[in-house]
């Protein structure tokens, strides 16, 4: 590890001097001391990025405090003002697009409080089962869809949730599916007119343009699916590339879970009880000797503990009054089991049954955000002293399914009477249970409720018709208006706050600040490098190298200046500065204006190569991605995204 540590060590020692070198040649050639000074900035941006000396947002964060105090140090710097008006330093964080952010993020919580996003998970499950291969194009195709419709970073928030249900019951990390999904939507925003803010734009950066212009050489405004072609073509290459090359470019970095809480895995109560048990899923069939039979006919003789039955497309049981000793099998019925896979294997064999290789009806039911396992003791003073499981009837009162009995240093299994026993005080109960009815049992003084890591979160299903009547006002207003799309999505967020979707505090909770705080202090970084010259400068230079090149090389070289300045400053500042410079460079050279002003609306969106993109922003904390996972991954994608573009666009147009 040390050796480790050093060698990084050189490596950044290394790669700041080369940036410092690079930055004095710079300095050399720029036509002003601003540029000058903009240019250095910004690449120490790059280089706390790529290097990731400090966290993203702290680097983002440095950045526009060093901005702001060149205002202090102007007359030692050269400058007669500071590069950033402090006015206006902190007017990130008021921005359409941070207020864009956080309100999406509320609007993904509130559809998820309902359960919406659990069941669209449930789904993507059923139809793609647990393999990479097979969920990555499913999860990827339909964000790519939503988000050539709205904003992509809305579609990416709205489908987080989502994903990190199918990564907990999938067991595939965040890591391998949350990529995948944040390129496309990024991708998906190039099918439509409507769906990134620069295509948005372009037809009145045009309109504008065409003021100037002699009426032989005006352009014709694009309609709505005028880029669908490419569009797709760069989605399903996206896809693909995921697909085919996923396991090499995508990082595996599974969120640590701590191995005593209820929501994971078995592994402590193994280590501390002995218990090898798994859950199972067996169906029933007609001619099985186990219909008709009831659940305390097996569950003690063959050591296995039924936890929730499916009897009939509507009968689902499961919770406080679901189960039962006294509950019957029926043919066709379908058994979710907690036991070894021992006792598992012999059950099955002995009636007959069909086992599933993976929880399919009580996916939902029995996933680890709804139900598992969790320990309970019985205090002094309970009126359970002296009773039997048997006696109370444990599971259909409680919603409880003891599995195991821990009492005086030994534990006692299912198979060994252990709901027959009096119950003493200081008996440590494993129970199965919904988090639901353990919740409910922390405020029941019989109990004393031991597990507190488990997912609290109340559930709202009743409210999924508020939700989604405010998810479609804003959508509506995004789609259908004029109206700013912060306010319109503020809109959606505040209906759901005020409907009781979601808390105040929850949609607090459900904001990444840290995606805030690294897009808002980037912001003022953009806006320099455009209002300096800097921009402008960059362009320039390098367009008068590739003037006298074929077409096709001046119009990728239009492509690849707009990929870069998307990596350092908005996309649509990046469209507003290079789309009139695009238009003169396409007449001059003999081209079609009008295509190379869409080159320039299209490639804004090439943004894979470092997390500045708002929507690789918003799924970097959750997958715990840094910035060499993005610049792994990024930069084969950012390739393929200019090489697509290149060939569709001269093939359509």
């Amino acid at each position: 590890m040390g050796n480790e540590n050093k060698n990084t060590l050189i490596k950044r020692v290394v790669a700041g001097v080369v940036f410092a070198l690079f930055g004095f040649y710079l300095a050399s050639v720029v036509p002003t001391i601003e540029v000058a000074w903009v240019t250095a900035i910004l690449l120490l941006t790059i280089y706390l990025f790529a290097f990731e000396i400090v966290g993203v947002d702290v680097a983002a964060v440095s950045i526009m405090v060093l901005l702001g105090l060149t205002s202090l140090l102007a007359p030692v710097m050269g400058l007669e003002q500071g590069l950033v008006d402090n006015q206006h330093l902190f007017d990130g964080f008021a921005s359409n697009a941070v207020m864009s952010i956080i309100a999406v993020m509320i609007i993904g919580a509130g559809l998820d409080k309902t359960g919406l996003m659990t069941r669209v998970a449930s789904f993507i499950l059923k139809v793609g089962g647990t393999t990479e291969t097979r969920i990555i194009p499913i999860i990827s195709s339909t964000v790519a869809f939503i988000s050539s419709f709205m904003q992509n970073v809305g579609a990416a928030a709205l489908f987080l949730p989502v994903v990190s249900r199918i990564s907990a019951r999938s067991g595939l990390p965040m890591s391998r599916l949350l990529m995948p999904m944040g390129f496309c939507a990024i991708l998906g925003g190039t099918v439509t007119m409507v769906g990134s803010s620069p295509l948005i734009l372009l037809n009145d950066l045009i309109l504008t343009s065409n003021q100037g212009l002699p009426q032989a050489q005006q352009m014709e405004t694009w309609s709505l699916f005028s880029v669908t072609p490419i569009g797709l073509a760069l989605v399903v290459t996206g896809i693909l590339y995921f697909v085919i090359a996923g396991r090499f470019v995508l990082p595996v970095t599974a969120i640590k879970e701590d191995a005593s809480t209820a929501s994971s895995t078995m592994n402590y109560f193994q280590g501390t009880y002995g218990l090898d048990y798994a859950l199972f899923e067996v169906c029933v069939p007609a001619e099985s000797e186990l219909v008709g039979h009831l659940l305390d006919d097996v569950e003690h003789a063959y050591k296995i503990r039924v936890i929730a039955a499916q009897r009939g497309a509507d009968d689902l049981r499961i919770g406080p009054g679901g189960l039962a000793r006294d509950v019957g099998i029926e043919a066709g019925s379908i058994l979710g089991i907690l036991a070894s896979p021992e006792h598992l294997k012999a059950f099955v064999k002995k009636f007959g049954l069909e086992q599933r290789p993976d929880l399919e009806t009580f996916s939902e039911a029995l996933s680890a955000g709804r139900a598992g396992i969790a320990e309970v003791v019985i205090p002094p003073g309970s009126s359970l002293i002296g009773k039997s499981a048997r006696d109370v009837w444990m599971r259909k009162t409680y919603g409880i399914a003891m599995v195991a009995l821990h009492r005086v240093g030994k534990t006692l299994r299912e198979g060994e009477g252990i709901r027959d026993l009096p119950l003493q005080a200081g008996d440590t109960l494993v129970v199965h249970t919904t988090w639901d009815a353990l919740a409910r049992l922390e405020k029941n003084r019989d109990f004393v409720v031991v597990t507190t890591e488990y997912p609290h979160e109340e559930s709202r299903p009743q409210k999924v018709g508020a939700a989604l009547l405010f998810f479609g006002i804003a959508l509506a207003m995004v789609l259908f208006t004029d109206l700013r799309l912060s306010v319109a999505l503020l809109t959606g967020a505040l209906g759901m706050i005020l409907s009781g979707v979601i808390k105040i505090e929850e949609a607090y909770r459900a904001v990444s600040w840290k995606t805030v705080f690294l897009l808002a202090s980037l912001i003022p970084l953009g806006l320099t490098v455009e209002t300096s010259g800097t921009a402008k400068w960059i362009a320039d230079q390098t367009l008068s190298v590739v003037g006298d090149m074929p077409l096709w090389v001046i119009q990728a070289s239009v492509a690849l200046l707009a990929t870069f300045f998307t990596l350092v400053m908005s996309n649509v500042g990046a469209t507003v500065l290079l789309v009139p410079l695009a238009v003169n460079i396409a007449i001059g050279a003999g081209g079609d204006p009008a295509v190379f002003a869409l080159t320039v609306a299209i490639a804004t969106s090439n943004s894979f190569l470092i997390p500045t993109h708002q929507v690789n922003a918003l799924i970097m904390g959750p997958a715990g991605y840094s910035v060499s996972d993005f610049m792994k991954a990024g930069g084969i994608m950012t390739i393929l995204f200019l090489v697509v573009m290149m060939l569709m666009m001269n093939l359509v147009f």
